[in-house]
């Protein structure tokens, strides 16, 4: 068998991760890697250990004695070693700083909020602040030294900036339960056209549904639109129209009942978003470690979400 000291931090939060989400699958989602990537790292540990630590015939996946050995060392050492880390970052850029967050996209408050109190208990010194309202060019605001942070569905390269994915994420469209359209598996552009649009008030050059799907297709449907992602649902469960909305924010009502869901074509549609900084700061500790604890509590948390390329 392996010496014990070849077991690394990594090692340790993979079989965490495995664990605790149940699954390759879903360990390779919290993990921000592909679900191959994550199988190959359980199988050369074991090779190199000599020994299982997963029952994979078991659903959800089960640990081994050896594995179960092992997740005990993870809980007891990683955050130690975590805690370690912070500290020593904090002793080298200091413990106190300000983060303005300029957020683009209305759902992102839901998942970000949790995120965001998670950071403030290990890092209190530094005063978060999210800017309101919709920016029309969030970047321009981090080049003006009016943000720090912005939070984006459009990493276009810019002077001074650079950016850190975070997760692809679904769009689905949203229509009453008992619509003629559910027979469907997918949604196509002409089935828009003759319904409302109900949409959160931004241009339709930043909606994903319009500028890749329907108006490459010419299909222009009426537009309505609602602040709040309540109200579009109420206005969709109403018959008022149709919309598409992340699949992370509609989760609760869908199973529920009040709406129903459907992809938006064969493959679905899919969104991502990432965090801009500007480059001077990207190195920053408590940026750094910020950027880290959004991505890992969004993996732990928010339903069909996918790593990017770049993100492992």
């Amino acid at each position: 068998m392996a010496n014990p000291a070849h077991i690394e931090l990594r090692h340790l939060r993979l079989l965490q991760a495995v664990t605790e989400a149940g699954g390759l699958t879903a360990a390779a989602e919290r993990l921000h890697l592909t679900q191959s990537a994550v199988s190959h790292q359980l199988k050369a540990l074991e090779d190199a250990l000599g020994l299982p630590l997963v029952e994979r015939a078991a659903r959800p996946l089960g640990l081994t004695a050896a594995g179960r050995r092992l997740l005990a060392l993870a809980h007891s050492a990683l955050p130690q070693v975590d805690a370690a880390l912070r500290d020593l970052a904090k002793l080298k850029d200091g413990d106190a700083g300000e983060l303005r967050i300029a957020v683009e996209c209305h759902t992102c408050y839901d998942w970000l909020m949790p995120a965001m109190d998670a950071y403030r208990d290990v890092w209190p010194g530094v005063e978060l602040d999210l800017l309101g309202g919709f920016q029309a060019d969030p970047i321009g605001l981090l080049l003006d030294q009016q943000a720090d942070l912005v939070i984006t569905s459009d990493p276009a390269p810019r002077a001074g900036i650079v950016y850190a994915p975070l997760f692809g994420f679904e769009m689905l469209a949203l229509l009453p339960p008992d619509h003629a359209l559910t027979a469907k598996k997918w949604l196509q552009p002409a089935d828009f056209a003759a319904h409302t649009l109900i949409t959160y008030p931004v241009p339709e050059d930043r909606l994903d549904l319009v500028r890749r799907v329907l108006a490459p297709a010419g299909v222009k449907p009426p537009r309505r639109e609602a602040q709040l992602t309540v109200a579009i649902l109420q206005l969709v469960a109403s018959r008022r129209g149709l919309a598409a909305l992340p699949a992370w924010a509609v989760a609760p009502y869908l199973e529920r009942g009040y709406v129903a869901a459907r992809p938006i074509g064969k493959h679905g549609l899919w969104a991502e978003l990432h965090v801009a900084v500007r480059a001077g700061d990207a190195a920053r500790a408590f940026v750094a470690d910020f950027i880290d604890t959004v991505k890992r509590d969004s993996f732990a948390r928010l339903p069909g979400i996918r790593p990017l390329a770049g993100s492992g």
